[in-house]
């Protein structure tokens, strides 16, 4: 039986140079969340996010420093263990950067994104499915303790889902999360820009040339952003 282990971070911001401050996780009935020193100063952008403050963690060890560390980080490379979070490749990026690579990870922004193939939900990120799902439990967004809360819910949903459809188990909704979860996500709608509302494939037919900007675009300015580039590939004939 895989341990699932719901995580979250919160961090200075989203850029390659930013780090880690707070890390919240929960498998079954434990819960942990905890402030770390990330290094180097919290913006106010961050801050008006996040609600951590420089003052906050002044006198917290950073995270490699702390006791938690060794735990933590045996815990999420251990073959019997899964992650889950959403939008994982943020915050295996940020983990990632101090040394800790997980053995086993689900994407639930993934996931939802493979489910939701007539893109009936206008959003995918968390807080938004909670309100739209009705996931009904006190947690304060935009923390990471709040965040794994949610999140552990929306995946309980999402595992009976695929259990239904794939007629399978845990096990096997497991197996089929964390495949969907292994490689970029094919976008259904846009919710943006000039064609917001339509999908991707309608577009395609009537504005290649908008698709052909927009992936130009993707690869120049947003070259991680790996769901919209090998979205934008498919449509347009462009994958190798």
């Amino acid at each position: 039986m895989k341990k699932i282990v719901f995580l979250d971070t919160e961090t200075t911001g989203i850029n390659a140079t930013d780090l880690l401050c707070q890390l919240a996780y929960k498998t079954g009935d434990e819960i942990f969340c905890e402030l770390y020193n990330p290094g180097m100063k919290i913006p106010p952008e961050a801050s008006a996010v996040t609600h951590i403050s420089n003052k906050m963690v002044a006198d917290k060890p950073s995270f490699k420093e702390s006791n938690d560390y060794k735990n933590i980080k045996s815990m999420l490379e251990d073959g019997d263990t899964i992650m889950v979070a959403h939008n994982a490749k943020f915050d295996i990026g940020m983990i990632k950067k101090e040394g800790i690579v997980p053995a086993h990870t689900i994407c639930t922004l993934r996931v939802v994104r493979a489910l939701d193939k007539d893109g009936k939900i206008p959003q995918h990120k968390l807080q938004y499915l909670r309100y739209f799902l009705d996931i009904d439990i006190e947690a304060q967004a935009h923390d990471a303790l709040g965040d794994v809360l949610v999140l552990e819910k929306l995946f309980e949903r999402l595992v009976e889902k695929i259990k239904k459809e794939k007629n399978t188990d845990d096990e096997g909704a497991y197996a089929e999360m964390i495949e969907i979860s292994s490689k970029p996500s094919l976008m259904s709608m846009f919710s943006f820009g000039k064609h917001s509302g339509k999908s991707v494939a309608d577009v395609a037919r009537i504005d290649r040339g908008y698709l052909e900007w927009f992936l130009n675009q993707k690869e120049t300015s947003d070259p991680d952003d790996e769901d919209w580039i090998y979205t934008l590939r498919y449509h347009l004939g462009k994958l190798v």
